[in-house]
């Protein structure tokens, strides 16, 4: 599954993942068609803020496209990037890239492999159009319930003044966005039995997939262990990556692997998965923090099962 072309210092396997220091489109562009099954990845929303400039400020405290939020009730909030300061021609740039993603990622796909793409409510119609312009089939949108810092302030240096305003509503969901690449058979069960791929697996026999799926910011225990500013909990990751492979031979593919996070929850499932990540400092922070990650217990939600473990 990764390339003979990709030099192997590049190459680390953790257990059943294997984690690639590369640029996702380069990856893309000499993997082997057809060989993925699924994929669930965090890209970068704007990824304006994570290029190598903004990164260096953000590690530097200088902010810059990202936003040092100040303390609140005594604890330091995490920084945020600035959605909102997208000019048109960065929007314009923004989609030609994930046009240019998903028309990469489109043939490495098996017929019918589902891709979960998390979003920003603000940037979410841009991405989706890029991947519907690409060829994919729109299958809906995955709801992450999670209530962030993000939004809720008031008029800023007009706080006094405007004590009972808002700028924007205060954000309490995440959109990911559901896609299938085109099946190659005239209906799902044929996919299925030809090439393992095309419908979600359910909770239960009684309870199918959901759209809506109850979550939380990453616990301190995972921060811990993985300090990446997009960091996603385990609880959420190992329901969606289960979900999103049908059989237990399928390969789950994070093209934007940052910490591993995604790579850790495959693992935890019993899947086997690849993630790509250019950036040096990320990569090294996934090589320590998947197994860490991959052992992490993780509680039932009160509305739902505990996530099953494959064997």
């Amino acid at each position: 599954m990764v390339s003979d072309r990709i030099p192997v210092e590049a190459c680390r396997t953790l257990g059943r993942q294997t984690l690639v220091h590369a640029d996702c489109c380069d990856w893309l562009a000499l993997a082997e068609p057809h060989s993925i099954s699924a994929v669930v990845t965090d890209p970068p929303y704007g990824f304006f803020e994570y290029e190598d400039v903004a990164q260096r400020k953000l590690r530097g405290g200088r902010g810059g496209v990202w936003r040092i939020p100040p303390a609140f009730d005594g604890a330091q909030r995490r920084a945020l990037p600035r959605f909102t300061v997208l000019s048109p021609d960065d929007r314009s740039s923004l989609f030609a890239f994930y046009l240019a993603f998903a028309r990469s990622l489109l043939p490495v796909l098996k017929p019918g492999a589902h891709v979960a793409i998390a979003s920003n409510v603000l940037l979410s119609p841009t991405v989706a159009a890029a991947f519907d312009e690409a060829g994919f089939e729109r299958r809906g949108e995955i709801v992450r319930l999670v209530r962030t810092f993000r939004g809720g302030d008031r008029p800023k240096g007009s706080e006094d003044e405007f004590p009972m305003l808002s700028t924007m509503p205060r954000s309490c969901w995440e959109p990911w966005g559901l896609y299938r690449a085109p099946l190659s058979e005239p209906t799902v069960a044929r996919n299925l039995r030809v090439h393992g791929v095309g419908a979600l697996r359910r909770v239960s026999e009684n309870t199918p997939f959901l759209d809506v799926i109850e979550s939380e910011t990453a616990p301190e225990a995972e921060r811990r262990l993985a300090d990446h500013p997009s960091l996603k909990p385990q609880r959420f990751l190992r329901r969606l990556t289960r979900a999103m492979v049908p059989a237990d031979d399928g390969v789950v593919l994070d093209p934007f692997c940052g910490s591993g996070s995604t790579l850790a929850a495959c693992e935890a499932n019993g899947l086997n998965g690849i993630g790509i990540e250019r950036d040096a400092t990320y990569f090294a922070m996934a090589l320590a923090a998947i197994p860490r990650l991959t052992a992490c217990s993780v509680a039932a939600s009160p509305s739902r099962p505990a996530p099953t473990t494959l064997s």
